[in-house]
């Protein structure tokens, strides 16, 4: 009997509880989720693309600037959104997720920061990150872009590529060829053992990699690292010529 074909996760978690400490001044009023690029905020653009790849439920999380959050996406219909509240307490990457787990299910999630932005390829890289996970072998499968496309970023890389496209973090001064965008597919068995209370999600990606489960896969497409006022140009920039 052939084994059936993998399906795309249907649920997801958007972190939007960052203080956007970069993105200042453009934060000072308002959360880097609703910093706009193209005339919309870049929480509606992550959104749009899980809406997109089919995904039924989205977790937003929520910190700073929670109340605008909560009202620009009450509207939102799809995917459906579900807050998980930080205001007391910020719980970092990793903390935050595992805070949401419960309403995410027992089923491999996708993973998505707010400001996570890059102009498509020819098909959906959320759902062929789906079709490529492998909950077998994998507790993360992480998108990635090449360091020599991305616009807005100077930064030495995240990660080496191995055979069957296992991941090694940079260390030290190298350089490496592959930052990570932003979106993931992540099990749920990759927080076994995790900390309470806030911590972020680098160690537990480190422990996958020590275990041979961390796995990336290559955007097709450019990605847009929004991380400065500066680069909100540039980003559309990009997106213009894309259109072009």
């Amino acid at each position: 009997m052939n084994n059936p074909l993998p399906s795309t996760p249907k649920t997801a978690i958007v972190l939007a509880a960052g203080i956007g400490m970069r993105m200042r001044p453009l934060t000072d009023r308002r959360p880097k989720a609703l910093v706009e690029v193209m005339g919309r905020p870049l929480i509606d653009h992550v959104l749009d693309r899980l809406a997109a790849a089919d995904v039924s439920l989205a977790i937003v999380n929520l910190h700073h600037f929670a109340d605008q959050i909560e009202a620009h996406l009450a509207a939102r219909k799809r995917p459906k959104v579900i807050f998980s509240d930080e205001r007391e307490r910020l719980l970092s990457t990793g903390g935050g997720v595992a805070k949401a787990l419960s309403l995410l299910g027992t089923a491999p999630f996708f993973l998505l920061n707010s400001d996570s932005l890059w102009c498509e390829g020819a098909t959906s890289n959320l759902a062929r990150l789906g079709r490529a996970f492998d909950a077998a072998r994998m507790d993360a499968l992480l998108l990635l872009a090449p360091v020599a496309t991305t616009i807005g970023y100077d930064g030495s890389g995240d990660y080496f590529m191995a055979a069957r496209n296992a991941l090694r973090r940079r260390a030290g001064n190298e350089k490496a060829p592959f930052i990570y965008a932003g979106a993931a597919i992540l099990s749920p068995k990759l927080f076994e053992g995790a900390p309470d209370g806030a911590f972020p999600l680098m160690p537990l990606f480190d422990r996958a990699q020590e275990n041979g489960r961390l796995f990336g896969f290559v955007l097709d497409g450019q990605f847009l690292h929004v991380g400065t006022p500066e680069a909100v140009s540039a980003a559309e920039d990009a997106i213009r010529r894309a259109r072009a």
